[in-house]
């Protein structure tokens, strides 16, 4: 075992520690198979697109609604950042703005990594369903089979995917010198041993109802780490970035801090990176909205994953409540009884607020990325129903006068806490006092939603 392991990190090595300019070839994934791991396979991911091409007209109709919604909102509130729309694996609309550094003035562009926030944990979900399709592990094993002094004996893999462990959240954790010293960088290792010694306490029993924990995934990373023999972040490159042509999608690590791209408060202060900032899982990727473009597209093959999983992975599991809101696999989601499904991802990681949403029905992808507080990134939410036939509304004052081509906006997205209103701590700043209260994501049970969620 430890010779392939040595052998495999190697050729990851010579891949994979000077950045690449072009994707990898197919012979590459053949050598580095050596490795006896699944990886997603190495196909053209556009044919699944060739017939489903946009004509003219409708190309550009739908370009000049997205244009339109761009300068309403994304240059008139100056956001930084990437926004990527597109249709039928087409891109309608694409447009970047902003620095991955204000104080170096160096431009954000196309190529620029932007940390993801929870969108990772789409891309954790794709990485473990692949090693359950190729038997490495099983959806209903139990945590307690990875570590034997993990005290929750009744908590599965599949209850850590769809946040229903009832694990508290490690970035809510009180201080403990031993066990959690907020003075010192942690790692998924801390997370691990902090539940170990029962640093936090659950929310609930295992899989009796939802509870947003990035632990779930901190820990899914762990296991990723087990069962391949590699770091999360090797992993990660061999399964799921390098096959997919990802080139600008990496884990980062605390020790690049000064390389990546910043994020920023709305009036241009830079966050400080904390003590939270090397647990990866949850968190911690950084990528590209056409990297992620090309994920999304490849989810629509049928050489992605096995029919079975991509239905798991779509389902909701959490019914207690009613409600269109659910979450599934890696991923949320919205169903509504007349049919129409959604599914989505977002995040928030100190100054970085992200978006993804997927609308299968019309083959809609929407990817916003921003490294800096404005709430113009989560507006972008609003296109769906713009473009493709969704039940959601969003109201906001027009801002210079073009109400009838926007139609819809989605300021209502963006988290009003000073507001009062409820919002699912998933990437929040590390608060002052926590809740113990269950926040279930199951709030609106109306035919048409209006969103108020970032996460």
């Amino acid at each position: 075992m430890k010779s392939w392991i040595i052998l495999g990190l190697s050729v990851l090595m010579a891949v994979g520690c000077q950045k690449k300019s072009e994707s990898a070839t197919e012979a590459e994934f053949e050598h580095r198979d050596t490795l006896n791991l699944p990886h997603y396979p190495y196909i053209d991911y556009d044919e699944t697109f060739k017939a489903l091409k946009l004509d003219k007209s409708e190309f550009n109709e739908k370009r000049r609604y997205v244009q339109d919604f761009y300068e309403n909102y994304w240059d008139y509130n100056k956001v930084s950042g990437g926004l990527l729309v597109a249709k039928n694996g087409q891109i309608i609309y694409e447009n970047y703005r902003g620095f991955a550094n204000f104080e170096t003035e160096e431009a954000l562009t196309a190529d620029t990594p932007i940390h993801i926030a929870s969108i990772s944990k789409v891309l954790t979900s794709l990485a473990v369903l692949k090693l359950v399709e190729d038997d490495k592990l099983k959806l209903d094993q139990l945590v307690s089979n990875f570590y034997s002094a993990f005290p929750y004996k009744n908590i599965t893999v599949r209850d850590l995917l769809s946040h229903r462990s009832g694990l508290p959240n490690y970035a809510y954790f009180e201080h403990d010198d031993k066990y959690w010293n907020t003075n010192e960088i942690q790692t998924n290792d801390n997370v691990l041993e902090a539940l170990v010694q029962k640093v936090g306490e659950p929310y609930s029993a295992p899989n009796t109802t939802f509870n947003y924990s990035n632990t779930n995934y901190a820990l899914l990373a762990l296991i990723i780490e087990k069962v391949t023999g590699l770091t999360y972040p090797e992993a990660m490159k061999y399964i799921v970035f390098d096959p997919l042509k990802m080139d600008h999608t990496f884990v980062f690590n605390i020790k690049d801090s000064a390389k990546v791209s910043q994020s920023y408060t709305s009036r241009n202060k830079r966050w400080d990176f904390n003590f939270l900032d090397n647990i990866y899982g949850d968190k911690n990727i950084y990528s590209t909205p056409r990297d992620l473009f090309k994920m999304d597209k490849a989810m629509y093959s049928k050489k992605f994953l096995s029919e079975k999983l991509k239905k798991l992975m779509k389902q909701g599991y959490s019914y207690e409540k009613p409600g269109v809101k659910n979450y599934g696999l890696g991923l949320r989601l919205m169903e509504w009884d007349t049919g129409e499904k959604l599914w989505y991802h977002n995040g928030w990681w100190h100054g970085n607020y992200t978006t993804y949403v997927r609308g299968e029905n019309d083959s809609i992808s929407i990817i916003a990325l921003g490294n800096k507080q404005i709430r113009s990134v989560y507006t972008s939410f609003s296109l769906i129903g713009l473009l493709g036939d969704y039940p959601i509304t969003m109201e906001l004052e027009d801002r210079i006068g073009k109400q009838d081509t926007l139609k819809i906006a989605a300021d209502s997205l963006m988290p009003k806490l000073d507001k009062g209103v409820v919002r699912e701590k998933s990437d929040l700043e590390v608060p002052s006092k926590r809740s113990s209260k269950n926040k279930n994501s199951q709030k609106d049970s109306a035919k048409v939603v209006s969103l108020s969620t970032s996460n």
